[in-house]
């Protein structure tokens, strides 16, 4: 049991790191990448970008930590969606660090620029350009499918097993499901203000916090020594 309880807490602290990590990359990044002289400003902010970068780097390795530490728990579920799980969380690291790669690259790119006298050459451009839509590509496929994915099957699985309550995994499998729902929308250019993000951030942030308090339902924890306990009650 005391194992199980370190788990929770682990877990609970791997999903806030993460959030945290995410939340801070994104607001050191998102400026200079989202700027039009984006190559210049990259080569002026050096450290800005090192760090976000890194900030994505700690989020990419804890979103995979949270996969592989609570698979064990959950397995003694659904041995496959535990695995489908951890892989999708994997999977979704490993977006991410593709993601740094084409920054920190990006970021090579930009001082050769500016150290070339800012040229107007094309190359600079389209090297830049290619370098940023594969970043967001694979940041995209990293939250948009693997994330997504992940926090449906989490959540579903919570909420069969009891391990949490389940006015708790009901609502995470409802903000993913409406954060689902905004990425299917993007090529129709609906624009929902990223409002369907918010319940799926909040549920995640509490989450995190009911396994470090609470920790996972010890009743529902073992599914086998469950039924065992009431065959020896009968």
């Amino acid at each position: 049991m005391d194992e199980n309880i370190k788990t929770a807490r682990i877990v609970g602290i791997l999903f806030i790191t993460a959030t945290v990590a995410y939340s801070l990359g994104v607001i050191l990044l998102d400026p200079i990448l989202g700027a039009s002289d984006y190559l210049t400003i990259a080569s002026g902010n050096e450290n800005q970008m090192m760090i976000g970068s890194l900030l994505v780097l700690i989020d990419a390795v804890a979103v995979a930590g949270i996969g592989i530490m609570i698979y064990p728990i959950l397995k003694k579920h659904s041995e496959s969606l535990a695995l489908g799980y951890a892989g999708a969380r994997i999977a979704e690291g490993v977006l991410f660090i593709v993601n740094v790669i084409a920054i920190l690259t990006l970021l090579a790119l930009s001082q050769d620029f500016v150290k070339a006298g800012s040229p107007d050459a094309s190359y600079y451009q389209t090297f830049g350009t290619i370098l940023l839509a594969a970043g967001d590509l694979a940041f995209l496929f990293g939250f948009a499918v693997a994330f997504t994915i992940s926090a449906l099957i989490l959540n579903y699985l919570l909420y069969r097993s009891n391990l949490v309550p389940r006015w708790l995994s009901g609502w995470g499998f409802a903000g993913a499901a409406l954060l689902w729902v905004y990425y299917l929308l993007q090529p129709f250019n609906i624009d929902l203000l990223g409002i369907l993000f918010i319940p799926i951030a909040v549920q995640e942030m509490v989450f995190a916090v009911w396994l470090i308090v609470k920790g996972f339902n010890p009743s529902a924890i073992d599914p086998s020594t469950a039924k065992t306990d009431v065959n020896e009650i009968k």
